[in-house]
């Protein structure tokens, strides 16, 4: 199975995450079953998946200068994930998110900054990296909304080149609509809402006005829809008991990087919700590929 390479454009994040028995009362303090500190971020964790089912991706996104960018380097570079960094001398603090994961039913809640002070403008595309574009050495990118000029940009100059660029839906993000006309797979999740979208038909429809022919919506432990140019149906997933559900959209996404490259979509959602469901039966981002 050749190698393929894959640029991940978007969230880069120092996780630090708990498993609790329940999330804390107010003024309570608790003690956490188990810990963990990882990369995070949705293009962040895809990029991760893709490089353990034996690809090479590479993350474009902020790191910076601060001292808990070492981490987060240190992360990436052991799971084999490269980076280019599109803010390499700012000292600004990379987003830092605290996730409390619930041992009972493997629900989390996060609290997070996200992308809200290391936004980067569309102007910024390292050169390097429109040049590994213009020459094809990329095989598929992957965009996840937090940084939309730069992923809009990377989305011109890939369907220039003919590589197809896949969006993670997770959440309506403010200018996303900017971006769609360059968008060839939109994975969404059933959270994700357009302005004036009041079910789930309204937003297959609203992507698919915006030339987008590959929709998929996912919802958690039901079936995913699916809409082609030559059919609709839906991808049943597998039937778990989750431990944690932290990140699993994200790792759905890097797996359907891997397989839309050598599958048809269908079957690429298929195995894409093996994968993530996998991830769900152990806690953090990480653990369940420690556990095969």
């Amino acid at each position: 199975m050749r190698t393929r390479r894959g640029l991940f454009v978007g969230l880069v994040t120092l996780d630090l995450l708990y498993q609790v028995e329940s999330v804390p009362l107010p003024d309570q303090k608790i003690v956490a079953l188990d810990d963990t500190l990882a990369a995070g971020g949705p293009a962040t964790n895809a990029a991760i998946t893709f490089a353990y089912l034996g690809d090479l991706p590479t993350i474009l996104g902020v790191l910076g200068r601060h001292a808990l960018t070492l981490p987060i380097q240190a992360d990436l570079a052991q799971h084999g994930v490269d980076w280019r960094d599109l803010d390499e001398d700012t000292l600004i603090s990379p987003p830092v998110s605290s996730v409390l994961v619930t041992r009972s039913t493997g629900e989390r809640a996060v609290i997070s900054r996200n992308a809200t002070r290391t936004k980067v403008p569309g102007d910024r595309l390292p050169p390097s990296v429109a040049k590994e574009l213009e020459q094809q050495a990329f095989h598929i990118v992957l965009m996840d909304g937090h940084q939309i000029p730069i992923g809009r940009e990377v989305a011109q100059h890939a369907r220039q080149y003919g590589i197809p660029v896949v969006m993670d839906g997770g959440s309506w993000k403010d200018d996303f609509d900017t971006a769609m006309p360059w968008i060839d797979y939109a994975l969404c999740s059933a959270h994700f809402s357009p302005p004036g979208c009041r079910d789930e038909a309204d937003v297959i429809a609203f992507l698919r006005d915006r030339g987008i022919t590959h929709i998929a919506i996912t919802h958690g432990g039901d079936p995913i829809t699916y809409v082609t140019p030559e059919e609709t149906g839906t991808v049943a997933v597998p039937t778990i008991r989750p431990v944690d559900t932290l990140g699993a959209g994200d790792i759905f996404h890097g797996a359907f990087c891997h397989f839309i490259l050598r599958t048809d979509f269908r079957e690429a959602l298929a195995q894409s919700a093996e994968v993530a469901a996998r991830s769900c039966k152990s806690f953090g981002t990480r653990h369940w590929m420690r556990e095969g």
